[in-house]
């Protein structure tokens, strides 16, 4: 995995440029983490750091970026030369990082569907359970392990197709392949039930899950009018989570 994502960092950074990731994407997650002026937040998966820089200008105190790629840690650390923020930036498996602090707030952008297996997944939530203060909160931007295949073709017009070569099952395999610019890059992300998340992040120790449908800007609404946006909102491929320690 560390490898693939190395071999992908310029088309990745890209991602940020598509529509749906300025108007849902970033509206949603941002909305779900809240007020973050005087938080101590933990990005886990901060790839080249977007939203790990994006925390620190909206006033948290400590931040810390957390990702398996080297390749887009040195791409994080280049821009913390340039702009210096405070943050930290380490190399790790998430499956495999003990407990680096205590945070009011752990991050994750499109990090849990990266887990094959439940207990890939169990590791990760515990991860981010041990990482948090007793009353910390959990919130991640996901892909939507509810949406139907049928509905897979409706995200086309967003940059975006969705494809799986079996029915969906525990573990299996679903490929993303995002068109930016004309130029085509895949990532793969693996089906786990809701159950199956619910399952490890209660068994983690969180007490509280919540499960957020994807939101629109006004901006976006404004640029490309609200029916533009209905398909996305109606099969919402994405999800925003939110846990309770």
């Amino acid at each position: 995995m560390a490898a693939y994502y190395d071999n992908i960092t310029q088309q990745y950074q890209q991602l940020h440029q598509l529509p749906k990731n300025r108007y849902i994407d970033a509206y949603t997650y941002l909305n779900l983490l809240g007020e973050l002026a005087g938080k101590s937040i933990l990005d886990l998966g901060c790839g080249e750091g977007f939203y790990t820089r994006q925390f620190s200008h909206l006033g948290a105190t400590r931040v810390v970026g957390v990702e398996l790629s080297p390749k887009m840690i040195e791409l994080a650390k280049q821009e913390e030369a340039r702009e210096p923020l405070g943050i930290e930036y380490i190399v790790a498996d998430v499956c495999e990082l003990s407990q680096i602090g205590s945070f009011e707030l752990v991050a994750a952008s499109y990090l849990l569907n990266h887990a094959q297996t439940e207990e890939q997944l169990l590791k990760m939530c515990q991860t981010i359970s041990a990482n948090l203060k007793p009353s910390g909160r959990f919130v991640a931007i996901n892909d939507n392990v509810a949406q139907s295949p049928e509905s897979y073709p409706l995200c086309e017009k967003y940059g975006l197709t969705k494809s799986i070569s079996e029915s969906l099952a525990e573990g299996v395999p679903i490929t993303i392949t995002f068109s930016v610019d004309g130029q085509k890059f895949s990532l793969y992300n693996y089906y786990l039930s809701r159950a199956t998340y619910e399952w490890a992040f209660r068994t983690a120790g969180f007490k509280e899950i919540r499960w957020h449908q994807p939101i629109v800007s006004p901006e976006g609404v404004q640029e490309f009018g609200q029916e533009f946006w209905q398909d996305f909102l109606d099969c919402a491929p994405i999800v925003g989570i939110e846990c309770l320690k």
